[in-house]
């Protein structure tokens, strides 16, 4: 394929300060939860990004001493030599693969949460923490001051000492304690650090002279900038303090790493349902014309197109992105080669901050399920072993998510037939109709990729409207036999929180709807009124709400959950959630179950005081209480192996919802594992993978042989721990 100079500029080299990127990739600092305590799977997981494209890759956000501790939740550290030699490995993969590698360092004063070490934080004015409400801090005199300037410089010695070779002073998200003195939301101080721009960029300003002094020409020295934190006057606005600010510092500054918003910063890691592509570029033009130093932006890029605007029309200099490199960490290079239907496109969904966001759960991504297991299991997005077994025939019976993923690797492994047989008329299960909920639309691509692989995989046939029972899938010639058949919502009200139907509730009924029947079947609520029932907590009963809200109906959100869509707090949805159902006038009643449905009319009661009834004037109810697989075709074959093996079946797996409903990147994963695990003993049961943890009686160098990342099979089998299913 003739390359496609259209992208050039995307591969031009670009200098900063005493280093030069290969070009304008730039692995935006994110978390993974993977930190300096699991040096190996950090290493791989940053290091495949570089393989992959990616010209400058950095960590997350880095602790520089014990005051700034953010456990449960997991950042990289430069606390002392053993983190410096942890996070050595990471700098020298990078760097054999041709990338830059960057540190972010991180002091997080009042909203370090310290649970591990117990110390008490200082900062700029002793003000509550509006992340941690019962949390505050000790305000720093002048010689504190110098103190935390130290840790800085300090850090910055260990992060060169590493192998870095961009030092990232940050202060974004008003998370570290540099913004924190810039803004006045927090800086109540009356001295030469408070008061006046000027006054309150000082502490940072001597912050950057300090660490470009320790650290001299050996490392590049970036600025992570909050260039607005949408919080109007009390805040730092960007056509104001975003603007004097960069004014101020652009002398010292090699490389500007601009974002926006505050501790909500789910205004900064937009969710797809309410922010498009490059949505930040607003706020980066306001600014961008005051510096003199190259600039990157985040904005969830995934159009090559989009990208090269950003660059041709002067807003940026580098492409960043945190989500879309962890949903395909081969777009730089895919771009390059001209394979776009082959990258896997981020959907926005933001499971991977939730896997953070829940504390101490490694990375994981709906899109790519090798996400954090590059090492651990020694997967690689974009290459795949040849099959043991490769001479059978594999049935997948369904074509949801997790069917279709794992199709796609029984392919990719070489399988010599893998056919994929599909009731319905289209692929996808669930995905074929939860893109249509209001703001999802970009989470077709999940089935949208694996389509394009399928398409063009000869070793794979799709076949659509084909309903196998028990005895065509041992007739059907198969050797292996993967049930996917997915789950379905419960039409009789089944929940959480009664374990129990509700009286009153049938699907069947036309007062009564699932999910399913709302947006597959058509079905309509009765009436104007409409009460959904949502015991699930996450998307699925506040889109609803909302789709049912912008259709004309007075809808009323009940739930026994102590608010509405709980997880989505992890994927920073439910800021927007609220404000959103709130504007459609939606009625949110939480902390109540759903007691009994009659016509025109339904009962509940709260779940701490059964004595106080609520009632409901409703017209109809929509019930998002739970999901049961559909697993009757993989009970049936199951029951009679005899019939199995006189077939020739050797194997028969069930994957995804079948197995239990979860989440989308859960199913996927699940399917991806047993794809990539077909040729095990038992494939049923995972692998045993590698687990990174200090072992009485290790030596160093035993450690040190397990991260030689050329000694993958010694490495697998001095670590290894067996799990079960």
């Amino acid at each position: 394929m003739a390359k496609n100079t259209k992208y050039d500029v995307l591969f031009e080299p670009i200098k900063i300060g005493p280093k030069t990127s290969p070009n304008r990739f730039y692995k935006a600092p994110h978390c993974n939860a993977l930190g300096v305590e699991r040096p190996g799977a950090q290493a791989y997981f940053r290091s495949t990004a570089v393989e992959g494209g990616w010209g400058v890759v950095n960590t997350e956000y880095c602790s520089i001493h014990p005051e700034s501790d953010d456990t449960p939740y997991v950042s990289a550290r430069l606390w002392d030599d053993g983190d410096v030699r942890n996070l050595a490995l990471m700098c020298e993969r990078i760097h054999d693969h041709g990338g830059l590698a960057g540190a972010q360092l991180w002091y997080g004063s009042k909203h370090a949460l310290n649970y591990e070490t117990r110390v008490a934080p200082r900062g700029v004015s002793q003000v509550p923490s509006d992340y941690v409400p019962y949390q505050s801090c000790t305000t720093m005199s002048k010689r504190d001051i110098r103190e935390i300037q130290g840790f800085y410089v300090a850090a910055a010695r260990r992060a060169r000492s590493a192998g870095f070779d961009l030092v990232n002073v940050y202060g974004g998200h008003t998370h570290p304690i540099l913004h924190q003195f810039l803004e006045p939301f927090y800086n109540k101080r009356t001295d030469e650090y408070g008061g006046t721009l000027e006054n309150r960029a000082r502490m940072w300003l001597e912050t950057l002279e300090m660490v470009r002094e320790a650290v001299g020409d050996s490392c590049a020295i970036s600025c992570r900038f909050g260039i607005d934190t949408l919080r109007g006057d009390l805040g730092i606005k960007a056509e104001e303090d975003g603007i004097g600010f960069v004014q101020l510092a652009d002398h010292l500054v090699d490389l500007w790493d601009f974002v926006i918003g505050n501790l909500e910063w789910g205004e900064d890691a937009g969710p797809s349902r309410f922010f498009k592509e490059n949505f930040q570029r607003p706020f980066v033009e306001i600014v961008k014309p005051h510096v003199s130093k190259p600039v990157v932006g985040v904005g969830r890029f995934t159009s090559p197109d989009v990208m090269i605007d950003a660059i041709k029309s002067g807003q940026l200099d580098m492409i960043g992105a945190a989500r879309p490199s962890i949903a395909d960490p081969f777009l730089p290079k895919k771009i390059e080669e001209g394979r776009f239907d082959d990258i896997r496109e981020c959907i926005g969904c933001n499971f991977c901050v939730s896997r953070w966001a829940v504390g101490a759960a490694r990375i994981a991504c709906t899109q790519n399920a090798t996400a954090g297991e590059e090492y651990r299991r020694g997967w690689h997005p974009e290459r795949f072993s040849r099959a043991a077994n490769a001479e059978a025939d594999v049935l997948v019976v369904g074509a949801g998510p997790a069917g279709m993923e794992c199709a796609v690797v029984l392919a990719k492994r070489g399988f010599r037939r893998v056919h994929l047989v599909e009731a319905n008329s289209e692929l996808g299960g669930s995905m074929r109709w939860i893109p249509r909920l209001p703001g999802f639309g970009e989470w077709g691509r999940v089935v949208d990729y694996r389509k394009v692989q399928l398409d063009k995989l000869k070793n794979v046939e799709v076949i659509l409207e084909a309903t196998l029972d028990a005895k065509k899938v041992r007739e059907y010639g198969a050797d292996i036999v993967v049930v996917a058949t997915g789950s379905h919502w419960a039409e009789k009200g089944i929940n959480g929180a009664t374990h129990e139907p509700i009286p009153g509730a049938d699907a069947s009924l036309p007062q009564c709807l699932t999910p399913e029947q709302i947006m597959v079947e058509g079905k309509r609520p009765v009436g104007p009124r409409v009460l959904v029932y949502d015991c699930d907590g996450y998307f699925m009963g506040s889109a609803l709400a909302e789709k049912l809200a912008r259709e004309g109906h007075a809808v009323t959100l009940v739930t026994p959950l102590d608010q509405i869509a709980p997880f989505t707090q992890y994927t920073l949805e439910l800021p927007r959630i609220r404000r959103t159902l709130c504007g459609l006038n939606v009625h949110v009643v939480t902390e109540h179950t759903l007691d009994l449905i009659e016509s025109g009319f339904a009962r509940g009661a709260h779940i701490y005081d059964s004595r106080k009834i609520a009632t409901w004037e409703i017209d109809s109810v929509v019930l998002v209480t739970c999901r049961n697989s559909n697993e009757s075709l993989f009970r049936d074959l199951e029951a009679d192996p005899d019939a199995l093996a006189r077939e020739g079946i050797r194997g028969l797996y069930r994957i995804g919802d079948c197995v239990s409903p979860r989440l989308i990147a859960d199913a996927i994963f699940d399917g991806h594992r047993l794809a990539r695990e077909i040729d095990s003993a038992n494939p049923a049961v995972p692998l045993p993978y590698i687990r990174e943890y200090r072992v009485l009686g290790r030596r160093d160098a035993e450690y040190d042989a397990v991260l030689d990342g050329q000694k993958v099979e010694a490495r697998s089998s001095q670590i290894r721990v067996s799990i079960s299913k």
